[in-house]
């Protein structure tokens, strides 16, 4: 089996995961009562796998899908404004065929990058526990084993995924070193052959209050994606 139908079939069994109560509860009761501005969308309301190609030079890793953006759409940071921000940032680095991401079906395409997240479902107030990271985390691990072979770098935004990435590359086979390197905006480490980024998570808190702003998100994904021959 190719890489492309090894990860297609980790993504479909992803989307079946039922592992943690608390999270496969909330989902579901969100994508039944729905929010008002989406009342004609039928969500997804199932754990959201990663998007992009098999053979990425770059990740990216986030935290968890929204309540009412991939939950809704089925694509990470597709539908809410954390994606309106990456995505356009994306594009404008040349690293996405369009600057917007509104639905599955829209036809972004992603050039040499993929988006995923430690935590596939949504989460009450968009808090996972450790728990939940945790049960969560081979999911994580196998899709690092299957992108290894182009794998070249990968920003982590915010100090939640942070945390769970680490973990997850040493689980995988790249050697992280001790002490585990500490989040922060800008930090970079190497991982053998694989660079890793932080960046601040494109949330409204970051975004809206100038924390992270469009500017520092280009610097880190322009660095990362250099890195990683794209």
């Amino acid at each position: 089996m190719d890489v492309s139908c090894a990860l297609a079939r980790l993504d479909r069994r992803v989307t079946e995961c039922r592992a943690c109560p608390r999270l496969v509860e909330w989902r579901e009761e969100v994508a039944r009562t729905k929010r008002a501005a989406f009342a004609d969308w039928t969500y997804w309301g199932r754990p959201v796998p990663g998007f992009g190609p098999a053979d990425a030079r770059l990740l990216i890793i986030g935290l968890a899908p929204a309540a009412h953006g991939g939950n809704r759409t089925g694509r990470m940071f597709t539908g809410d404004r954390s994606g309106d921000v990456l995505y356009q940032a994306l594009y404008d680095v040349g690293l996405a065929s369009q600057p917007t991401s509104v639905s599955a079906g829209d036809g972004l395409e992603l050039y040499g990058v993929r988006v995923t997240a430690p935590v596939h479902c949504a989460p009450p107030a968009n808090k996972p526990t450790t728990g939940e990271r945790d049960t969560c985390r081979p999911w994580l691990v196998q899709e690092l084993k299957l992108l290894r072979p182009t794998l070249k770098a990968a920003v982590v935004l915010g100090a939640f995924g942070w945390q769970a990435a680490l973990p997850a590359f040493a689980e995988a086979g790249w050697r992280v070193p001790r002490p585990r390197p500490v989040f922060a905006h800008g930090t970079r480490v190497a991982l053998d052959d694989l660079d890793l980024f932080g960046c601040f998570h494109v949330s409204q808190r970051n975004t809206f209050t100038g924390r992270l702003t469009a500017e520092m998100l280009r610097e880190v994904l322009s660095t990362a994606a250099k890195t990683a021959g794209l």
